[in-house]
C-alpha cells in the first residue's frame, strides 16, 4: 500500500505521539532531518528506533548543513549556550532555529507529491511549549493556503493533531496509543544521557509528572523538573 501521509519524526516526545496517531489512522512514510543540531546522531537513532518499532518501510533522512552555516540558534551554533534556567514566556528562546519548519515542510510536501500522499503530519505544539513562532496554529493555516496555490493539484495538507494539547495531555494520549516513549529523545544538548536541565527536558519531565506517570528515559540530574 502506498503511503497516504508523510510524518515528520524528529525522534522527540511529540513526534513519537504523532507517529503513533499516524500508525492508527493512516499508512505513513517517515521523514527526518539532520540539520547540524547538537544531538543529530542521537535524534537519528531515535527516529530509526521508532520507525523500526512500527515497521515503516518508506523512510527518508535529509541532511542539510545550511542551518548550521546560518547559525543564530543554540541548537546549531555551539558558541551559544543552551539555556538551563527555565522558560521565559515573554521572549522567543535562543533554541529557536530561524524559520526551520518552513524548510522541513517544504521538503515533506515535495516528497508527498512524488509519493501521492495527501497529508503532512507534524507534532507541533502551541500551549505549554517553547513558544516558537513556527508552531502557532496561524502559521499552519497560512502554510496550507500556500499549498493550495503552489502544489500540483492543491490537495496536500499539513495536519497538526497535537497543536492545541498541553504536554501532559500529549503524554496521556501517547500512553493510550502505546507510543514507544522509551525510544524517543528530547534533550537539546546531551546524547549519552538526557541533561534534565534544558528547556526541552524540563517540559518533558513536567509533562510526565503532570500526567501522573514516570518518564521512561533517565536524566543526568534530578533538578529542573519543572
Amino acid at each position: 500500500m502506498k503511503p497516504d501521509a508523510i510524518v515528520l519524526v524528529s525522534g522527540g516526545m511529540d513526534s513519537c505521539v504523532c507517529a503513533a496517531l499516524a500508525q492508527r489512522d493512516r499508512h505513513p512514510a517517515y521523514l527526518h532531518f539532520d540539520y547540524g543540531q547538537r544531538t543529530a546522531a542521537r535524534e537519528r537513532e531515535a527516529f530509526t528506533a521508532i520507525a523500526d518499532h512500527y515497521g515503516i518501510e518508506d523512510r527518508l533522512v535529509i541532511e542539510t548543513d545550511f542551518f548550521r552555516l546560518i547559525g543564530g540558534s543554540a541548537l546549531t551554533d555551539t558558541r551559544l549556550a543552551v539555556p538551563e534556567n527555565g522558560l521565559d514566556e515573554s521572549v522567543i528562546p535562543v533554541t529557536y532555529v530561524p524559520f526551520r519548519n518552513a524548510h522541513f515542510l517544504a521538503a515533506a510536501v515535495s516528497w508527498a507529491e512524488v509519493l501521492g500522499a495527501e497529508a503532512i503530519m507534524i507534532g507541533a505544539v502551541a500551549p505549554d511549549s517553547s513558544g516558537y513562532p513556527d508552531c502557532r496554529p496561524e502559521y499552519y493555516q497560512a502554510f496550507n493556503e500556500l499549498l493550495r496555490l503552489g502544489t500540483r493539484d492543491g490537495r496536500v495538507r499539513v495536519e497538526t493533531p497535537l497543536i492545541g494539547l498541553a504536554k501532559a495531555e500529549i503524554v496521556r494520549l501517547g500512553l493510550e496509543l502505546g507510543a514507544p516513549f522509551p525510544l524517543s529523545w528530547s534533550c537539546y544538548q546531551n546524547s549519552a544521557q538526557a541533561c534534565g536541565r534544558c528547556d526541552s527536558c524540563r517540559l518533558r519531565r513536567r509533562a510526565f509528572q503532570q500526567a501522573g506517570t514516570s518518564d521512561p528515559i533517565r536524566y543526568a540530574t534530578q533538578e529542573g523538573a519543572c
